[in-house]
């Protein structure tokens, strides 16, 4: 049989490993799926992997199909090429967000506040080690974001490190963002679950992990393997998912491990006394969508002013309203979101306790039993909030004051081009209010308050959903992320704050939004031990439900014990709790 021969008729990953695409350029691979072959791209010269970027898992969510559940993509017969991200989902620009290119370059800073990316952007991506056999357990991650910004084309998520590391097929995905994802209108109801839920963007995540099952063996890897990872609102959305009726319920798991970094899924129920809740009664989301339909009418002027705007939104068949608001475009949904929701506090985006897709209380249901039982792998940072102090301004015990002086446009600049070889070109008082310096005052102090933040925020809600999932299994991980070799002064402004663990969890340590205040030639060895160590461990849970690896050196004990990875600019320091 002839290689040409072989690419044509072998549709499985095991016998196209190696089969070119056509002659000249870099070689690639084709690969058969549910919905037609496509061609990915050989990297295993450069980085050691093939990739296929741009994989559709659903159909355009555009049209009709705007807030509805995610519909199978249209089916293809020709070889469709997979060699680059598809459009990151319709967002305002922040810090984390894609520019104006889908990726991490100085457009970013430009384009603050403005609307990018595309409603057409339901693709995730595949990476498959290039060397050794399959299949391989698999890893799909879910980024963060606030669950209203984010990419899967940021270069901390590419996931060549993490695949040759870990020996796993990792997959990242896109979802839903904003009001695009997550949005409780009465108008927009129809009488289906699934659609009347408003959780669209925890139904994307679901069709990828159907997409997943029925293909990732076509990509080496194993369908009874998979890990769903998220990070942040990645890590909510992956909690939502491991307490989804829908999830519970099925026959057939779609995946069975969870890996959850810096994020929870309590309600104000199940926590200490003021402590922060990550998911909202259903209520404070329909008010949120009946203020986007209201400011919409007042943008265009529909009506003169809010009390019109509330007679109109009252007067008119719902029918009438959701063709009105799916005929306006993203970007005039978001101005309305920017311009009328942001000022009144309702710019927010999280998952929708509405029974069906979301627990009511999804504490509650895991302690009842009624969550996919799979082992759960919990990551924080020790300084959680120093990403975000200005939300020491939500309360006098806080600080009662922003904890931040610069406005993103400066952070971007700054950290854009930042020399950390040289000499330091900022000051701790550039950055932090004189209400919290000295830095490490008691009580007071920039580190004392954030600290206390973290207690309210990060570990209450870790803690609240590890008791819960501990309660009915043995298999619970936790690790806390403690690396702040930085240089100064960002040892104190950031130190190891949230999203700081995740070059270390992807072994991606080139151009990011942090890269350059936080990577130096003198903390090399340290970092680079740390994260060869933390994929390799990452692998073992992947492959067998347990992170327990060499690698550690030494014993990880199940939850309420941890491991704590850190390192000196030398070495790796792990140790146990």
């Amino acid at each position: 049989m002839t290689r040409t021969f072989a690419c044509i008729a072998f549709s499985s990953a095991l016998l196209l490993a190696g089969c070119a695409a056509g002659p000249g350029g870099p070689a690639a691979l084709q690969r058969a799926t549910t919905l037609g072959p496509v061609v990915g791209v050989d990297a295993s010269a450069s980085d050691g992997t093939y990739s296929w970027k741009g994989l559709p898992f659903a159909a355009a969510p555009v049209g009709a199909l705007r807030w509805k559940a995610p519909a199978d993509a249209a089916r293809w017969t020709q070889p469709r090429a997979a060699d680059r991200f598809a459009a990151a989902c319709v967002q305002t620009g922040r810090l984390y967000g894609p520019g104006l290119n889908n990726r991490f370059d100085e457009t970013i800073g430009s384009t603050l506040g403005q609307t990018l990316g595309a409603e057409d952007c339901l693709y995730l991506n595949v990476w498959q080690p290039a060397q050794g056999a399959g299949p391989r357990p698999v890893i799909v991650f879910v980024h963060g974001g606030s669950n209203i910004t984010g990419y899967t084309a940021d270069p901390l998520y590419d996931g060549a490190a993490l695949a040759r590391a870990a020996g796993a097929v990792v997959v990242t995905v896109n979802y839903r963002l904003g009001i695009f994802g997550f949005l409780d209108l009465p108008a927009l109801k129809t009488g289906d679950a699934l659609d009347d839920s408003g959780n669209f963007a925890l139904l994307d995540i679901l069709k990828a992990l159907e997409f997943v099952q029925a293909n990732i063996a076509s990509f080496g890897g194993d369908p009874r393997r998979v890990t769903l990872m998220g990070q942040s609102a990645g890590a909510v959305n992956v909690y939502a998912l491991l307490g989804s009726p829908l999830v519970a319920s099925r026959a057939q798991p779609l995946f069975h491990r969870v890996v959850a970094l810096s994020g929870g899924i309590s309600t104000a129920a199940s926590l200490p006394a003021g402590a922060i809740p990550g998911v909202l009664p259903r209520t404070v989301w329909t008010t949120r969508g009946q203020a986007l339909l209201e400011g919409a009418l007042l943008s265009d002027r529909s009506a003169a002013d809010a009390a019109a705007a509330t007679a109109l939104a009252g007067a008119r068949p719902a029918a009438e309203h959701a063709r009105y608001l799916r005929a306006k475009s993203a970007d005039e949904l978001l101005g309305v979101v920017r311009t009328r929701l942001a000022p009144r506090g309702m710019s927010a985006s999280n998952p929708i306790p509405d029974g069906t897709v979301l627990a009511a209380d999804p504490i509650a249901a895991i302690r009842a039993g009624r969550y996919a039982k799979v082992p759960v792998l919990a990551g924080i940072t020790r300084d959680e909030t120093k990403l975000f102090p200005q939300l020491l301004a939500i309360r006098p015990a806080l600080g009662g004051v922003s904890g931040r002086l610069l406005e993103d446009a400066d952070v971007f600049r700054i950290a854009y081009r930042y020399d950390a070889q040289a000499a330091p070109a900022t000051r701790i008082e550039d950055w932090v209010p004189a209400a919290y310096l000295p830095t490490d005052r008691p009580v007071t102090g920039f580190d004392a308050r954030t600290r206390e933040l973290n207690r309210l925020w990060f570990e209450a809600i870790r803690d609240d959903v590890l008791n819960a999932v501990r309660s009915r299994q043995p298999e619970v991980w936790s690790y806390r992320f403690d690396w702040d070799e930085l240089p100064t002064p960002f040892d104190t402004i950031f130190g190891a704050a949230h999203t700081f663990d995740l070059p270390f969890v992807f072994g991606n340590f080139g151009p990011s939004l942090y890269s350059r205040i936080a990577f130096t030639r003198g903390n090399e060895p340290g970092r680079l031990a740390l994260s060869r160590a933390m994929m390799q461990s990452l692998g073992a849970f992947a492959a067998t439900g347990d992170p327990n690896t060499p690698a550690l050196g030494t014993r990880w004990p199940a939850w309420p014990g941890r491991i704590v990875f850190d390192a000196d600019p030398a070495r790796a320091v792990i140790r146990a709790e």
